[in-house]
């Protein structure tokens, strides 16, 4: 699978994130409420977003989320990625990393990027799945909206800061989209 497509939508398009997009994505990541309810709630300071940037790029799969109906055309609205195939267990994909601007919350976008994503990456592999902040309720409730299904007892945990921080899994599988709220 290409981890770095061009995806298109009637809203969105999703391309793969350039060196180049650093002041337009970062413009978007300064905003320190985008990040309040996250894990990684420093993630509007410079340093940090650059560590998270400057791996994006490394770790291939990376999109820019662009906004196709803006005035000006190609604003940079977030960004989301595509994880390394099958990393924890066959037939998986994971798709994270994932921000918007916040004048994109609430609108449907979340779902629109993540249909394109699912759609792809589902006719590659039999599930997608997703890591997210076990207190992250915002996301967590983003999950819930998009058809996602927490997975029991599959957990990741990171130190962070010297402080322990536990993330949930959810998972749509290709059975799963098809049936649920993003296949229209």
């Amino acid at each position: 699978m290409d981890r770095q497509p061009v995806l298109q939508g009637d809203r969105l398009t999703l391309r793969p994130l350039r060196s180049g997009d650093w002041d337009a994505l970062f413009a978007v990541a300064c905003d320190r409420e985008i990040w309040a309810g996250h894990p990684s709630h420093d993630r509007w300071q410079e340093p940090v977003f650059r560590a998270f940037f400057d791996e994006a790029l490394a770790g291939g799969g990376a999109l820019a989320i662009i906004d196709k109906l803006a005035p000006e055309s190609g604003t940079i609205i977030g960004s989301t990625r595509f994880g390394e195939p099958e990393a924890e267990a066959p037939g998986e994909i994971e798709i994270g990393w994932s921000f918007l601007a916040r004048a994109y919350w609430g609108l449907g976008y979340n779902a629109d990027f993540k249909r394109l994503m699912l759609v792809h990456a589902l006719a590659h592999y039999d599930r997608a799945i997703f890591q997210v902040g076990a207190d992250n309720a915002i996301s967590r409730k983003a999950m819930a909206n998009i058809g996602g299904r927490l997975v029991p007892g599959r957990m990741r945990s990171y130190e962070r800061c010297g402080v322990t921080v536990d993330h949930v899994i959810y998972e749509i599988t290709r059975e799963s989209f098809a049936q649920g709220p993003l296949s229209a």
